[in-house]
């Protein structure tokens, strides 16, 4: 009889197999060939809404107030994200396009019998000058950048903590639904 149950009983191992629910994670792809970033592919669509029993040829919130709709916090941070994405995926594609071509017309310059060490040399002067040239234009994307990702941050919070206040919402809901069933 004893072996008969220890047979029956699903070891923890197998329990984690069976789980079913589809895994999530974000991705990071290869680099971009010239601006160098790893885009990041995020795994958090919108979830599906529910489908309706009532068809109409309008949307029913379509010409209701505005300001009476509760605001979708994910998908204003799911859209935020990706454009501060875009922002900074832009902004090295455009400094590297014009980095590589202003290094190759520094390049171009020097005379075709010049040694590694003149090459080396003007490589320096160079990156110095770019330095220099490109400082206030970098400081203006980080502080922007900055900016935009603090926000997100701030964003995210709202979001999380709206996720909570629902699971809390939902859980007192069914504490007092089963409450007041098992009173009556």
């Amino acid at each position: 009889m004893s072996s008969l149950l220890r047979t029956r009983v699903a070891s923890p191992r197998q329990v984690q197999r069976l789980h079913t629910s589809a895994v999530r994670c974000d991705r990071v792809a290869p680099p971009h060939p010239i601006s160098h970033m790893r885009p990041i592919i995020y795994d958090d669509a919108p979830a599906a809404s529910p489908p309706t029993l009532l068809r109409h040829p309008y949307s029913l919130t379509e010409f209701q107030d505005a300001r009476s709709r509760p605001v979708d916090l994910e998908l204003q941070f799911k859209l935020q994200r990706q454009q501060l994405d875009t922002f900074h995926e832009n902004f090295w594609l455009d400094n590297n396009i014009r980095y590589y071509a202003a290094k190759e017309t520094a390049l171009s310059h020097l005379p075709e019998t010049a040694t590694a060490l003149d090459k080396e040399n003007a490589l320096s002067e160079f990156l110095s000058q770019w330095y220099i040239q490109e400082k206030g234009r970098t400081d203006q994307y980080t502080a922007e950048w900055r900016r935009r990702n603090f926000a997100l941050i701030r964003l995210g919070t709202k979001v999380e903590l709206q996720k909570l206040g629902f699971r809390l919402s939902q859980t007192f809901q069914s504490t007092s639904s089963s409450s007041s069933s098992s009173s009556s």
